[in-house]
């Protein structure tokens, strides 16, 4: 290997001598004299499978040997053609001439004679660093061919400002800190494909590519942008020269029902796979590189149209270069008319000779795709505007006295800023200009590429899109081309296959809901205090139930509570003001007093059923309650014993009436009753008192308390249940007593409310929701309450008020004696 290396190197320098001793009669066409030279390397011939052969005598391959290619002769003629421009401003570079030096660049194997005499000086290749034989170099065009030729020009910091090699990998400035290029970076167009790809929603696709840095570096970046933008590659497959292995992934397409391909490489790669797709009819939507975008052949051949759908970039830049068409006509036709040395004479010079150059027909050249034609113009005016700043050139002369060092011009090329055709150019630390690219749609109608959408990254990144002018082919819109249909809301994926765009769907239940943005596979809970139904994409706040302030149930609970207040208070001092009339007497007297307070404070405790219930409410609701009520229950039983003991126990138990009277019996008992159910409440709430709880049912979240430990609570009810048959009974045993006396009638009617409310409200927990069982508790307290103020105090003030004549010592003596009559007579 290492020998072939040497022959090669030793033929590069035989022809690299011929070269200086022979004058071509096309030469002017790939070198011209200046004072400033620029080197130029662009593909005029394409590469021949023998050209790598191993030859066993030292001979100069010749690159004119090789197939004669238009686009790469345009491109040279471009080049030529704004250095004239260039050389005939008054404007830039005043006073300066500007040469070149072109070669033929027609394979890899070939390029090391074009750059050694770049590199040269007065000869010879110097390995010191002094000026060049050209002061730039413009190609060649393909990020492999540059790549490959690239370092030799970096050791030098020679800048090289390239128009059609748009590798990731020469962004990276350790490697290739001089190069510069005047056509997007890959990483761009990688990046609006993907943007297309998101816009029509297709995530199921393949993508072709050949085997280079070219399409290998595009693959890369298209990985890595795949994996956020929830787009998965089903096939990745390599185009070479192996044609026979085409149909079969197209078979391979059909299988995994691929309907999106990118085709991503070197149109010399892509030319042979789309013939073989159109003799295949694989019908798809093709994603194209600015690579064949814009190729015309393509676009012309038979048959293409069954291919489907092609939507391509290109790379945005003006058209068509004023006087261009003219310059390569007059150029050609002035080269026609020129006598040329004989064949053999020719054939000796190296790469620099072109002899379909003067057989071909101008017009062949000027139709040639004119993508990168502006590219190239970009670039020479580049190294113009950057020698314009090395020379400090003024308005009308240049300080060109003395050369200057390529790494000089590099730095001034890192800086520089103009406009071309209304586009400013200028490279950023990487050298790269900003991106701007054309989406274009093939129209089989026209056949004209039509653009449909532009791309770009200065001052920020921009896409625009117009579908509408795409033909589907029989579909109004454009088609759903996914592994698998997107779920509907409310369904979560569930991946069945190794890549995520395949999968089933399932269903979200109540309670769960799936933001399908963040994580489409994952129903997420929803939080305590909230709900959802079936298929949610979120969940909702729940309704908290409780008694509300506003509400029209807890305003009339709080009215009705604050009318036992007041109207125990108004009893109060109606029964103080009439405290020494027989009715007030006769109803317990101090008695009354006490048992009206206890009914207020049990009334109080209706409002802490209203809001949301803390702790201090549960505590306050129904034990409170149990104590007052248990005092009213045992004032009750003991006023009704008392007038059972007068009439009967006096007489027949005298001693032991006068025990009752003396030690005031009455309040020792009510203070026992009453000590009693203080003592099982406190032992109630510390064991396991009533506490705040919140239960979720459906869409609401219901407030209230616990019963806290139900044996001490049922307990309490048996303690109140006691006290309540202790005052029917004493009570029913008083029926026979004077009417004045008899409170048979109005404590049954007290009691009876008492049942029934507490039986409704113990009903009512086991069946119904927290908020009700709090208003019908709150509601059996009021019940309870109304109870003794309407059939105990409402008689007895109905009589001091509307009956004062029956309130008075004779009525009730009256009453006394009929009893006493009645009860001897028996």
């Amino acid at each position: 290997m290492s020998n072939n290396i040497w022959l090669r190197l030793g033929i590069t320098v035989l022809c690299w001598d011929l070269v200086r001793g022979i004058d071509a009669c096309n030469s002017s066409d790939f070198s011209s004299h200046g004072d400033y030279i620029l080197g130029g390397l662009f593909g005029i011939h394409g590469t021949d499978s023998t050209i790598d052969t191993l030859h066993r005598l030292p001979e100069a391959l010749q690159c004119s040997t090789l197939t004669f290619l238009p686009a790469g002769y345009q491109q040279l003629q471009v080049f030529r053609f704004t250095i004239e421009e260039i050389n005939n401003s008054t404007d830039l570079l005043p006073g300066v001439i500007l040469g070149y030096e072109i070669f033929d660049y027609c394979t890899d194997s070939l390029n090391f004679r074009a750059a050694l005499d770049f590199l040269s000086s007065k000869g010879v290749v110097p390995f010191i660093n002094i000026p060049r034989k050209v002061i730039s170099v413009t190609g060649p065009f393909g990020s492999q061919k540059t790549l490959t030729v690239a370092p030799l020009f970096m050791a030098n910091l020679m800048p090289m400002v390239n128009h059609g090699a748009s590798s990731v990998e020469l962004s990276n400035k350790y490697l290739y800190p001089s190069f510069f290029r005047t056509i997007p970076s890959d990483y761009y167009q990688v990046r609006a494909i993907v943007r297309i790809l998101q816009y029509f929603n297709w995530n199921w696709i393949a993508f072709f590519g050949s085997d280079n840095a070219y399409s290998q570096d595009a693959l890369t970046v298209f990985m890595d942008e795949l994996k956020t933008a929830n787009i998965c590659l089903a096939f990745n497959g390599i185009l070479s020269g192996d044609t026979s292995k085409y149909f079969d992934m197209f078979d391979k397409l059909n299988i995994l029902n691929i309907n999106v391909v990118v085709v991503f490489a070197n149109i010399e790669f892509v030319i042979p796979f789309i013939e073989k797709a159109i003799e295949k009819r694989v019908r798809k939507v093709w994603i194209a590189s600015e690579t064949w975008s814009l190729n015309q052949d393509l676009m012309n051949a038979d048959g293409i149209e069954a291919l489907g759908v092609i939507i391509g970039m290109s790379i945005q830049g003006q058209g068509t270069l004023l006087g261009l068409d003219n310059f390569i006509i007059n150029t050609m036709h002035q080269q026609n008319d020129t006598k040329c040395p004989s064949g053999s004479q020719v054939k000796k010079t190296c790469n620099q000779v072109c002899f379909e150059c003067l057989k071909t027909n101008p017009e062949i050249i000027t139709h040639q795709d004119p993508t990168f034609n502006f590219a190239i113009y970009s670039a020479v005016y580049a190294v113009a505007h950057a020698l314009h700043k090395v020379l400090e050139c003024g308005s009308s002369s240049c300080n060109n006295s003395r050369p200057f060092l390529p790494y000089v011009l590099t730095n001034a090329l890192k800086g520089i800023s103009f406009t071309l055709y209304n586009e400013t150019m200028v490279f950023d630390e990487s050298g790269n200009p900003p991106a701007r690219y054309t989406i274009v749609y093939w129209d089989w109608n026209s056949r004209n590429f039509v653009k449909i959408g532009s791309y770009y990254t200065d001052p920020e990144v921009h896409f625009i899109l117009n579908e509408e002018l795409i033909n589907w082919q029989g579909n109004k819109s454009a088609p759903v081309l996914r592994c698998s249909k997107d779920c509907d809301a409310g369904y979560r994926r569930v991946q069945t296959a190794f890549h995520s765009c395949c999968f089933d769907c399932e269903i979200c239940i109540a309670g769960t809901y799936i933001n399908s943005s963040a994580d489409p596979y994952t129903c997420l809970p929803c939080k305590e205090d909230e709900w959802s139904q079936n298929a949610s994409t979120s969940c909702n706040k729940c309704f908290l139930q409780y008694l509300y302030e506003t509400e029209l149930l807890s305003v009339g609970l709080m009215f009705s509570a604050s009318f036992i207040i007041g109207t125990s208070v108004a009893i109060a001092v109606l029964f103080a003001y009439n405290y020494n009339t027989p009715v007030v007497r006769s109803a317990g007297g101090k008695m009354c007093f006490f048992l009206l307070s206890c009914l207020a404070l049990s009334s109080t405790c209706v409002f802490f059923f209203i809001g949301r219930p803390e702790h201090i409410d549960c505590i306050m609701r129904n034990p409170a309650f149990a104590v007052f009520y248990s005092a009213c229950l045992s004032c009750l039983a003991v006023r009704s014993f008392q007038i059972v003991c007068v009439f009967k126990m006096a007489t027949n138990l005298p001693k032991a009436y006068e025990f009752w009277v003396k030690h005031n019996g009455q309040w020792l008992i009510i203070v026992l009753f009453v000590v009693v159910q203080l003592f099982l409440c406190t032992l109630w709430i510390a064991v396991d008192g009533p506490k705040p709880v919140q239960t979720k049912v459906q869409t609401q979240i219901m407030f209230d308390c616990t019963l806290g430990n139900s044996a001490i609570f049922y307990l309490i009810i048996i303690f109140l249940g006691l006290l309540s048959v202790a005052c029917f009974s004493f009570a029913y045993m008083g029926t026979d007593l004077p009417e004045n006396y008899n409170e048979g009638k109005s404590i049954t009617f007290s009691l009876l409310i008492f049942y029934i409310s507490w039986a409704v409200f113990l009903t009512v927990r086991l069946s119904s929701s927290e908020k009700t069982t709090a208003a019908v508790n709150a509601i059996s307290i009021l019940c309870s309450l109304y109870g003794i103020l309407y059939g105990y105090f409402f008689p007895k003030s109905y009589i001091i008020i509307f009956k004062p004549e029956n309130n008075t010592t004779a009525y009730f003596q009256t009453s006394i004696q009929s009893y006493t009559l009645h009860t001897s007579s028996m």
